[in-house]
């Protein structure tokens, strides 16, 4: 059975989530320059500061067409009392699937620790839930420690994958399993 697409609008007490798109190509700059330098190269700004905001633009042109082909896609994040988005929540493929897809999400510095991530989290996970997909994936360094805590509350666990990498830190593959207990058996 295929999924149904991700709705593109989700709201929770605190958070609106939107379709992101070109328009928030500065924010997306922004999350790139704030990048922990422990990523790998092709995740971090380079010495001559690519991807720069115009290509960070035109990636999310792309981003938003693959969005409407598979529909999964990322959200942007914003408070309710608060204009500007802190970040984005959403499923992609990734190192997953269309129908087993992966969680990714990232926030501005200055939205960490307030919770924003895990209630964001949470309501992709619900979202995810409706669209009959079984199984969703989030794949994170291990030394990222406040992103494996935002997984672990939204109800992720570790599925006993990884993919070591000496330089840039292990991958530790997630997993949230979306059926019902009834259909596990």
């Amino acid at each position: 059975m295929a999924a149904s697409p991700l709705p593109v609008h989700l709201e929770t007490a605190r958070l609106r989530l939107r379709p992101l798109g070109p328009a928030d190509a500065d924010l997306v700059h922004r999350l790139w320059v704030e990048r922990d330098p422990r990523h790998p190269p092709h995740r971090r700004l380079d010495e001559a500061g690519h991807p720069s905001l115009a290509e960070v633009r035109d990636r999310l042109v792309v981003q938003e067409e693959e969005s409407l082909r598979t529909g999964i896609g990322l959200l942007a994040v914003e408070r309710r009392d608060a204009p500007d988005a802190v970040g984005y929540c959403g499923l992609v493929v990734g190192s997953a699937s269309v129908e087993e897809p992966e969680m990714a999400f990232e926030l501005l510095r200055d939205a960490h620790g307030q919770g924003i991530a895990t209630e964001a989290a949470r309501a992709l996970v619900d979202a995810a839930r409706g669209t009959g997909r079984t199984r969703l994936w989030s794949t994170v360094r291990r030394w990222n420690a406040a992103s494996l805590r935002v997984l672990e509350k939204a109800g992720f666990a570790e599925s006993g994958r990884v993919t070591a990498d000496p330089e840039h830190g292990d991958t530790v593959w997630m997993t949230f399993d979306l059926a019902p207990a009834a259909t596990r058996d």
